[in-house]
């Protein structure tokens, strides 16, 4: 394949081109398995190209991690190559956590079964805004305490990150609820007509309703941005 701006041989299909530093694809949708993922190179509605990459899982704790943390490493670099504006995945939460951990991208969560048509259908939508500012930067409000120490603190912090969330003002905390003894359990709920969502942090007893403003400009966004907020969350093993 050739880039497409100065005709300069790429290595693979949708390679950023490192003569003329342009890119040749704009998304790369990664399904994932634990022995097998695949990478789907999108250049606006348009399929470039698709590569496959494979591992053999071991089952030893110490060469268990280091056979992860290089199949992450793999599926990162078919990533690092193309320089995409946007990453998509679906599949297995350890493979993608580890994977995530070795790039800067934010990834957006889609169904399994069939991610590549799902961000197409997604794709001919009007692109939400993104917001670009540092997580801390978007929790403000009346109420400054935040309930489950450290954990409640990364549930915060995880949903701040999200690029289509422009603030988080922390609720009062109840704490008449039924005890827990599962730690610390964050949930995004159902987006409401603006397209906000509430965040619910439970900590034994106590409960804290956070609300979150997005960028999104109905429910139906909202619903898109409260599913990436809760697969961000199950990463993070939070729920």
């Amino acid at each position: 394949m050739e880039c497409g701006q100065c005709a300069s041989p790429l290595e693979r299909p949708g390679d950023y081109c490192l003569v003329c530093r342009s890119a040749n694809a704009d998304a790369v949708v990664l399904d994932i398995d634990r022995d097998r993922a695949t990478a789907t190179i999108l250049d606006g509605e348009r399929v470039v190209a698709a590569t496959t990459i494979t591992t053999n899982p071991e089952d030893g704790e110490e060469t268990g991690v280091v056979e992860l943390r290089n199949f992450a490493g793999r599926i990162a670099d078919e990533v690092r190559r193309k320089r995409p504006e946007e990453v998509f995945a679906a599949g297995d939460r350890e493979v993608l956590r580890a994977t995530r951990e070795q790039l800067h991208h934010e990834f957006y969560r889609v169904e399994e079964g069939e991610p590549v048509e799902a961000v197409l259908d997604r794709r001919g939508e009007t692109a939400l805004e993104v917001v670009d500012e540092p997580p801390r930067e978007k929790i403000g409000g009346t109420h400054s305490t935040l309930i489950g120490g450290r954990d409640g603190r990364r549930a915060v912090q995880t949903v701040a990150g999200h690029p289509h969330v422009k603030k988080i003002v922390p609720g009062p905390i109840d704490a008449g609820g039924k005890g827990s003894q599962k730690g610390v359990r964050a949930k995004a709920t159902r987006a409401d007509t603006n397209g906000n969502v509430r965040l619910l942090i439970r900590d034994g007893s106590s409960v804290q309703e956070n609300r979150v403003v997005t960028t999104a400009r109905d429910r139906d966004t909202g619903e898109r941005v409260r599913a990436d907020l809760n697969d961000a969350l199950g990463d993070e093993d939070l729920q």
